[in-house]
């Protein structure tokens, strides 16, 4: 089986070989490409023109029509600015989210987001869109057939036995109710990164658009009307109707076949772009008519294109540059890092994130349990240095940087600084403050107490818009109670004062362990039969679903619901919308349906919800004393791992400062799990707390175990 799945992925949307439907201008982009730039703080300014976005939209539609197909199409620009939502005459306005999962005993029902229906086209092409510009970069061109294959329980899905792949549990980030990111102005594209109404996307159909080797966006379709995953990556898809459509509406502005995500390994294995290219297309995309040609279906989007029910659909719209200060990612200036040296600053060639004002939304300051500004500043440079000296896990040309992002939290999970390198993913901007604040809450004592508040998460499964309406009570929905996976932890690990007490510190690679619905990860038994137990912060079987994750989704999935009802303005028939505000800027603390998706209990550390994999480390102090935390994400798991780690302990190690990693003593790898899943094991279940690679850096191969000791 792995075999097979290395010929496919080796092979999968790369038959061509040449030149044909990529972006226009030398390839590799000749000096043009921010990667690639001589001058630190030198940015481009391509972007996709009102032209270009049309001419994306028309060749989709010309390719669905020539296959009988009824679509609908999305453009967004690379920080997730919503520039069309095309509706063929025709095609479905919902589409039923689905996983596939056959459960082992049981029936998946009410499960999480798994069987709703009351998710528009229009919202589902936004979140797909987003997630292939976001996970997309000028040294790596990833789609959601990439996406759908590194986020599942098993790398590669249906290979049992393997661990949970590298972003495992990421889909349930970029959430509506996030604080870190951005919404609609109002008006046009503005900074971002922008939100997406049901997180990131694993259905195949979505492409990253580039001009002249720059990434600038990305393009969805969906035409089957389901949002799911493919969960057999080792065959040919029979219907890859999305996947085509968006392959005719890249045509001219395809990635680079050289940064393609099937040019690309991950731990061994390559990874899926399309199982489709340019020669598979019905129709030829060069002969698309014009936009101005097509029958009228631009979509107005409640909180994406438009900020008020009665706006009509907008016209199509410009992109922002990437890096430039339009797109809310731009050069950071010595003001942003003023305990840096300008010989050092000018080597670190970082970026910040910027207000429509050019102001950095997040500057160094002072926590309130002790981290100063310059400790924060220290962090963020320190691990920007870090990144320039390591090698990429997964960016082309081999030999390249790290691009990485990175955040700091205080004691109550606001933003004490960010700061990023210039071709970072733009999914990180969110997921690494969930990082940090997952690692801040589960080490924190107040954890028990703040997750027992919570009201249960009310799931809708199928028939959602009628009990959304008729406001169910709770005897007719599947309630999950948060505070269940207190209790279940506990058990767990036979530790009764257990996220009460703060006497143990949780990396997010502690907490992904903990969060798989298998433990050990990667150990489904014998034939892909789990017979016990999940990770205590998991859905149990019959019930986990990569839309059913457990803890993750419970903490926020109320707010989605409210953020769902308001968007699509639900009420009874003839009457008022049940809701004329969109949803908080925090994720947590609202009831459920039968008590109207009121916020009732909100806590700051996790206010847009917590993630599952690696990169997220509580901050302490000398005295032991918690005091914050940190999360970075990049272009690989270990070094999401090892970057903040090392930070800490440099940083640490500075004269006038106060800050350490967890003490040994408290780590999370010093938890053993009760119990074990075959009686004939007898290794000891402990949890991890951090993997390092052995020689990441470019500039001294020979440093080894560069965590020994630490």
């Amino acid at each position: 089986m792995i075999v097979l799945a290395f010929a496919i992925g080796g092979c999968s949307g790369d038959r061509g070989g040449g030149t044909q439907g990529i972006g226009a201008g030398p390839q590799p982009c000749d000096g043009n490409c921010q990667t690639t730039s001589a001058t630190p703080g030198a940015v481009g300014a391509e972007k996709l023109t009102v032209a270009d976005v049309g001419r994306i939209v028309a060749q989709g539609v010309a390719e669905a029509d020539a296959r009988g197909e009824a679509a609908t199409i999305g453009v967004v620009d690379r920080v997730g600015n919503v520039l069309a939502v095309y509706r063929m005459a025709g095609a479905q306005e919902t589409v039923r989210i689905t996983s596939g999962v056959e459960p082992i005993t049981g029936q998946l029902v009410d499960a999480g987001l798994d069987g709703v229906e009351i998710v528009t086209a229009n919202l589902a092409v936004i979140s797909k869109a987003l997630t292939a510009a976001y996970f997309s970069s000028e040294g790596n061109a990833f789609t959601t057939r990439t996406a759908n294959q590194i986020i599942q329980e098993n790398f590669n899905p249906g290979e049992f036995n393997t661990p949970g792949g590298p972003l495992f549990g990421v889909q349930i980030s970029q959430l509506p109710c996030s604080d870190i990111s951005q919404r609609f102005n109002g008006v046009g594209p503005g900074p971002g990164p922008h939100r997406a109404a049901i997180g990131f996307a694993a259905d195949p159909g979505a492409l990253p658009l580039y001009k002249n080797g720059v990434l600038v966006g990305a393009v969805a379709a969906i035409a089957d009307g389901e949002y799911s995953l493919d969960r057999t990556i080792t065959d040919q898809d029979e219907d890859v109707r999305d996947e085509l459509i968006a392959t005719a509406a890249s045509f001219g502005y395809g990635a680079p076949r050289d940064r393609r995500a099937d040019v690309i390994t991950v731990e061994g294995k390559t990874l899926r772009f399309a199982q489709v290219d340019f020669d598979d297309l019905a129709a030829d995309p060069a002969a698309a008519p014009a936009f101005a040609a097509l029958p009228v279906g631009l979509q107005a989007v409640l909180g994406y294109t438009v900020d008020d029910p009665s706006d009509p659909p907008p016209s199509l719209r410009a992109g922002t540059a990437f890096g430039n200060p339009e797109s809310g990612i731009r050069p950071a200036l010595p003001a942003d890092f003023p305990n840096v040296p300008a010989e050092r600053f000018n080597a670190l060639d970082a970026f910040v994130l910027v207000d429509a004002s050019n102001s950095n939304r997040f500057p160094p300051r002072d926590g309130l349990a002790g981290l100063t500004a310059e400790e924060v500043e220290l962090l963020l440079a320190e691990s920007i240095e870090l990144a320039n000296r390591s090698r990429s896990q997964v960016r082309k040309p081999l030999g390249s940087s790290a691009g990485i992002h990175v955040t700091i939290v205080d004691i109550n999970g606001d933003v004490l600084g960010v700061a990023r390198t210039r071709d970072a993913l733009v999914d990180a901007v969110d997921v690494t403050t969930q990082k940090a604040r997952s690692a801040l809450l589960l080490s924190a004592a107040i954890a028990e107490s703040r997750i027992d508040a919570l009201p249960d998460a009310e799931y809708l499964g199928t028939g959602g818009l009628v009990r959304i309406l008729e406001r169910a009570g709770a005897g007719q929905l599947k309630t999950s109670s948060p505070s269940a996976y207190v209790d279940a932890f506990q058990r767990f690990f036979d530790q009764p004062d257990a996220l009460g007490d703060g006497a143990f510190a949780y990396s997010t690679r502690a907490i992904g362990n903990i969060s798989r619905p298998f433990y050990p990860d990667g150990l489904n038994g014998p034939g892909g039969v789990r017979p016990a137990p999940e990770g205590p912060l998991s859905r149990p079987p019959g019930e986990w679903s990569l839309f059913s994750t457990g803890l993750e989704l419970d903490l926020v999935y109320n707010a989605v619901v409210r953020h769902l009802a308001y968007v699509l303005q639900l009420g009874p028939p003839g009457g008022p919308p049940l809701f004329d505000t969109d949803v908080e800027r925090n994720c947590t603390g609202y009831s459920g349906i039968s008590a109207g998706l009121s916020q009732d209990a909100p806590f700051t550390e996790a206010r847009n919800g917590i993630t599952l994999f690696a990169g997220g480390f509580p901050i302490y102090d000398r005295a032991g004393q918690l005091i914050g935390a940190i999360g970075l994400s990049g272009d690989g798991l270990e070094q999401d791992d090892f970057l903040p780690f090392l930070a800490i302990d440099r940083v640490g190690k500075l004269p006038g400062t106060d800050i350490r990693n967890a003490p040994k003593g408290m780590r999370a790898d010093r938890l053993q799990a009760k119990e074990r899943r075959f009686p004939e094991d007898a290794r000891d279940l402990f949890l991890r707390w951090v993997i390092c690679p052995q020689s990441p850096f470019l500039d001294d191969p020979e440093v080894q175990d560069v965590c020994k000791g630490l």
